[in-house]
């Protein structure tokens, strides 16, 4: 791609504009400002020669504002016509990207799709201005491709070709697309390729080096050698260009990481249309392509719907998930096709298929039909993730570049006051503008942005050690300031295994009594269902699925049992069915007395879990192919609506609310039998998963995992808020949420109904007391004992909600939104997507929000979250910003503290290296009034042995042990900041002056030779005096500026940097007192003869210390607290803070029992 000026960071997009910044498999249509140009000969030329004068100054101005390189050179026209485009997002940057042409073949404007309706967008897509010979305009971003459409009058993205297919299109292309369709395609799509750019190490110069950073390196060290400080200069030059090679190797090394990484070329098998089967690079197929999976499995290059088979893929690069999924062919009648509605029947790219069956003659293999290629994927969308990172608003970042300006103005009222002093003195014009400009190398330190994230680096290197790996380290900063915490449930807070506690059969006629063991049941339905509904599949001779199928199938004795390739022997068994596996019961020795099984069942069509269906269905028939029967299992209340009214026992809702208030997880089973003539090969997931006859419930316990209380109390005792999103039941989700701490045992639970618009009745809200339990037995005293004293603020409460209420919530009350999330604590049965949606909710509130899952429906959330920490196998997922190793959200608090302490330490970094500047700055104009100046090796002293090396161990300092309730700020513009460095440089400045005037005072002082001016009158007694105190104040404010209590652990845990103070101190302390003559000469520095001057200089440079210790200590406790009383109270900017106290003041909320509906609703507006 050839973008001119493109910044490193690259923000969102949309439907028909750049869409870099997407969730995994959700695409938003977040639009970018496309602005068309084309070129201007006359003044591209102007600009040539423009360069060339400014000896290339005008170019980098142009890769520096790429708009204005456009405007010069271009003129405005319409997008259809343009050569260049002219990008912005809606964080204001701004890209250039060129438009490319592509010539199609005539006779080749085939539909893209097989509806007829599709075939004006794909002509429009090639045909422009009704050329002669077809051409496609487009152009490339991040590495999408987006294509000019003229009914639209936008460039699209390419996948707009092939995002209206539905099921039924898909399985048109099962036939194949010939050569020639192909390669038409190929040319629209582009190859199926992730291509991650590694730029040579000269391009890779020349963009380091235009840096703005390297750039004043540059000026500056032009100014130095012009001054003649040789010595320094050139020691900058050898320390930019080692860190110019370690930068360039870095980035290089890390391309090719990605590159390896996301990059994937293989040989597939393709069908086509003439019905053969051809061999070729992955890099070659296209959305529509028919891809034949091999029996072993295959690495998929490419996102594809299944047609026919079934695939077990592991997709933890994608999900972070480690239990492989098992995948089934997409139904021919499901409406339009969405990777993220049919993930189930979708094999995503990168994932690992481990084995396919059952989808090719013989009973081995699968067929699949790509939907997305190259960065369209669901690969390729995380690749984009990190290549082109969304910028993170936090505003210490935003702060640091604020308070940098603010050096530049004091920069300038230096320049000015240096010009003026100066101008007093007999120098030339020429020394009076070099000494005025080396004010600015000297105020705004070059080095400051790469010192404020030593700490951040130093905190990720502890993090890995402790198994939590980053991805995105300024997160680390971001999540010192979390406020609250969402965690999911099972597998995060709970056990992901969980134990069979028994099966209660039902019917119409009630519940029988709890079973223990499955394998003392009957033979019936209800057995069979237990051992049938589930995706287990075999690898290896070993079961491989959803531990919970698993535990479910180990609980009944009955084994699985698969066809091995061609093998028809199954088929026959059970009356020439295509058979896709077999439960076995297991031998009569391993029977109880009282049950004889004999007869195995055979799955013959399996329609798997779906999290938005809340349950999966399953197809089986008995041997030679009698009684067949439909087995449904999943969340109770799912199966209970798809059941026979009169199948359903009385005591449903009671019997579920017991088991789920006690935590219990609940699953409802259900079957029916099918019609003899039905066809089993292709029936439809609807027609199975209706009118079941309700078969009992499968209870199971679900363990709380030791460490997740202890974690959640600290996080509660910090004052941090701890949510818990899950799929599983409310009830359950509340009685996990009371173990683990979330809700304390004098808190109660106030459960949120809302219901959505219909037909015959209008949305309701409605607030009650919870459901189960203590609760459901209270009286209606204890209720009204119990409304009062929580509207007198007695009582602390907590809103549980399931996701039909918050989506009906969010939907019809969007005004009660707020307050509910500002109350909220237990969200069950919540679909990805909601829990997504719950994230980006909380966040509008101003709330840092960090999240906690074991990936798979979690990822969404993940990659919304502020804070998003995977619990994963994988070193490094990208499904979420932080990934552990650990099992448990123990890593939440540990990842905390380390934000914590690495935010707290950029503070101090900034602060320290702000101060360096403003005291060398105040040296530098002190000496300016006395006609004189630092030496070459003075700065070198100072810069390179003082500064630099204290910069880099003051963040070595690990965070503390506990989590404190306040968190650490992070404004660099509060007042406590600015009140800081204010008052710290005018101590220094008054310590300098001090320092200046007790050596004019003393009887043996020599006034400097006034003819000359600058280095060129060293040695000198002023310069001597001040360059002693400078150099202890560097020291000084090294460990001042060093915060401990209560975010790090006190400095003397720190070894490395107090040795470091120590040994920098005594060679400070040597220089003052008793330099030996050879680094008196180096230095430049005054022979004082008189001891006890040299000790006064140390007692002045200890009482400096002293006074700003003490200042530093006055301002963390709070000593300009009285500011803010003279200004009043005011309301904070964070919303959700101010919710809390209108919530706190407001004595009506929530009404409870008192049915709500929205003020626009009227029975007329329904009617």
């Amino acid at each position: 791609m050839d973008t001119l000026g493109s910044p490193e960071e690259e923000p969102p997009g949309g439907f028909c504009s750049p869409s870099p910044r997407r969730e995994p498999h959700h695409k938003p249509e977040t639009h970018m400002d496309v602005q068309g140009f084309r070129w201007v000969r006359w003044r591209v030329w102007l600009c040539h020669i423009g360069s060339v004068l400014s000896l290339g100054l005008l170019l980098v101005l142009f890769r520096w504002r790429p708009r204005l390189g456009v405007l010069a050179r271009c003129n405005s026209c319409p997008l259809a016509f343009a050569d260049i485009l002219l990008l912005r997002d809606s964080f204001g940057q701004q890209y250039v990207v060129e438009v490319l042409t592509e010539e199609l073949e005539e006779g080749s404007l085939e539909p893209a799709g097989s509806e007829a309706e599709d075939s004006s967008d794909w002509r429009d897509t090639v045909l422009l201005h009704k050329e002669e010979v077809p051409l496609l305009h487009y152009y490339l971003f991040e590495g999408l491709r987006y294509v000019w459409m003229a009914r639209k009058g936008a460039f699209c993205r390419v996948s707009v070709l092939n995002e209206d297919w539905t099921c039924a299109d898909l399985y048109r292309f099962r036939e194949g697309l010939s050569r020639l369709e192909q390669n038409t395609r190929r040319k629209v799509y582009g190859t199926n390729l992730i291509d991650v750019p590694v730029k040579s190490f000269m391009r890779l110069l020349i963009e380091e080096v235009l840096n703005p950073f390297y750039v004043f390196q540059v000026f500056s060290i032009a100014l130095w050698l012009t001054d003649s400080y040789y010595y320094y200069a050139a020691c900058i030059v050898i320390i930019s260009l080692i860190s110019i090679c370690v930068s360039l190797y870095e980035i290089r090394k890390q391309s090719n990481t990605i590159r390896s990484m996301a990059q994937l070329i293989t040989n597939v098998t393709v069908r086509r249309s003439s019905g053969e089967e051809d061999s070729l690079s992955s890099v070659e197929l296209v959305p529509g392509d028919c891809v034949l999976i091999p029996q072993e499995g295959l690495l998929l290059p490419c996102d594809a719907a299944l047609l026919a088979g079934e695939c077990m893929v592991n997709e933890s690069m994608l999900t972070g998930e480690s239990v492989p999924v098992m995948k089934t062919p997409l139904p021919a009648a499901g409406g339009r096709y969405s990777p993220e509605a049919q993930r189930r029947h979708t094999l995503f790219c990168g994932t690992q298929c481990i084995q396919a069956k059952g989808g090719r003659p013989g009973g081995g293999g699968a067929i699949a039909v790509v939907t997305s290629t190259g960065f369209f994927t669901a690969k390729g969308d995380l690749v984009s993730s990190i290549l082109y990172p969304q910028p993170i608003n936090f505003r210490f970042y935003q702060d640091a570049i604020k308070f940098l300006l603010f050096l530049g103005g004091v920069a300038l009222c230096g320049t000015v006051y240096s010009i003026v002093i100066l101008s007093r003195t007999n120098i030339t014009w020429w020394e009076l503008v070099i000494r005025a400009l080396d004010i600015v190398t000297i105020v705004v330190p070059p080095a400051l942005p790469a010192a404020i994230t030593t700490g951040t680096i130093y905190a990720q290197g502890r993090l890995k050690r402790e198994g939590v790996f980053c991805i995105s380290p300024p997160r680390i900063n971001i999540s010192g300031k979390v406020s609250l915490f969402c965690f999911d449930k099972t597998g995060t807070l709970t056990e992901e295994g969980l134990d069979v506690w028994g099966v209660m059969e039902g019917s119409g006629a009630g519940f029988s009594e709890l079973v223990p063991d499955p394998r003392l049941l009957p033979q019936g339905p209800m057995l069979s269902a237990m051992a049938c509904c589930h995706s287990v599949a075999l690898l290896g001779g070993q079961p491989l699925g959803d531990p919970l199928e698993l535990k479910m199938i180990e609980s009944t004795g009955w084994e699985l049992e698969e066809p091995a390739g061609d093998d028809k022997t199954l088929d026959s068994e059970f009356g020439g069915h295509r058979v896709l596996a077999v439960m076995r019961p297991p031998a009569c020795q391993l029977q109880s007395e009282s049950v004889s099984i004999h007869e195995a069942v055979a799955l013959v069509q399996r329609f798997p879990f779906s999290s938005s269906l809340q349950r999966m269905s399953v197809v089986t028939v008995a041997p030679e192919g009698q009684s067949s029967l439909a087995f449904i299992k999943g969340a109770p209340e799912m199966v209970a609506s798809l059941c026979l009214r009169e199948s359903v026992p009385a005591q449903f809702s009671n019997t579920l609310r017991t088991f789920a208030s006690d935590g219990f997880r609940v699953l409802a089973l259900g079957y029916k039998t099918l019609h003899g003539q039905t066809d089993l090969s292709t029936i439809e997931r609807g027609e199975v998963e209706r009118d079941m006859q309700f078969l009992g419930l499968l209870v199971m316990k679900n363990l709380v995992k030791p460490e997740s209380a202890e974690v959640i109390t600290t996080l509660r005792l910090a004052h941090l808020r701890t949510v818990m999103v899950t799929g599983d039941n409310v009830l359950t989700a509340v009685n996990v949420a009371r173990t683990c701490g979330m809700v304390a045992s004098n808190e109660r639970v106030i459960f949120v109904h809302a219901t959505p618009q219909t037909g015959q009745s209008m949305p309701s809200l409605c607030f009650h007391l919870g459901e189960g339990g203590t609760e459901a037995t209270a009286t209606q005293s204890s209720i009204d004992l119990y409304t009062q004293g929580l509207y007198q603020g007695v009582i602390n409460y907590h809103l549980a909600i399931n996701g039909k209420s918050f989506s009906a919530l969010c939907d019809h009350f969007p005004e009660y939104l707020p307050k509910v999330l500002m109350r909220g604590t237990v969200y069950a049965r919540m679909a990805p997507e909601q829990k997504t949606q719950l994230v980006t909710e909380l966040q509008k509130l101003n709330y840092r929000v960090g999240m906690c899952g074991d990936g798979a429906n979690d990822c969404g959330a993940l990659r919304a979250a502020d804070v998003g920490v995977s619990l994963s196998e994988a070193e490094a997922s990208v499904a979420s910003p932080f990934t552990s190793k650990s099992d448990n959200i123990s890593c939440v608090p540990l990842l905390i503290r380390e934000g914590r302490c690495s935010l707290v330490t950029s503070f101090s970094l900034f602060k320290y290296m702000a101060l360096y500047s403003l005291i060398q700055f105040s040296s530098v104009l002190i000496l300016y009034t006395e006609k004189t100046n630092l030496g070459d090796l003075q700065f070198l002293f100072f810069d390179m042995v003082l500064v630099t090396l204290l910069a880099i161990v003051m963040g070595k300092g690990g965070p503390s042990t506990e989590l404190h309730p306040q968190r650490p700020p992070a404004s660099l513009l509060a007042l406590p900041v600015l009140a800081s460095l204010t008052l710290h440089t005018l101590l220094l400045i008054l310590g300098q002056v001090s320092a200046l005037l007790i050596t004019t005072s003393q009887d043996w002082f020599v006034p400097l030779n006034s003819t000359m001016s600058g280095a060129a009158n060293l040695p000198n007694l002023e310069d001597t005096s001040v360059f002693d105190l400078s150099g202890y104040q560097y020291i000084i404010m090294a460990v001042v500026m060093t915060k401990g209590y209560p975010y790090k652990r006190p400095l003397y845990y720190n070894v490395v940097f107090v040795c470091v103070l120590l040994v920098l101190f005594a060679l400070m302390s040597w220089l003052v007192l008793a330099p030996v003559p050879f680094l008196r000469k180096l230095l430049k520095l005054y022979d004082i003869p008189d001891m006890n001057f040299k000790i006064l200089l140390v007692a002045l440079a200890a009482l400096n210390f002293v006074f700003c210790f003490l200042l530093e200590m006055l301002i963390d406790r709070g000593m300009l607290n009285c500011l803010r009383l003279l200004r009043g109270r005011h309301q904070s900017k964070k919303q959700y803070k101010r919710l809390d106290v209108l919530l706190s003041d407001c004595p009506s909320w929530p009404p409870l029992d008192q049915p709500l509906v929205p003020p626009q609703c009227t029975v007329i507006g329904l009617s």
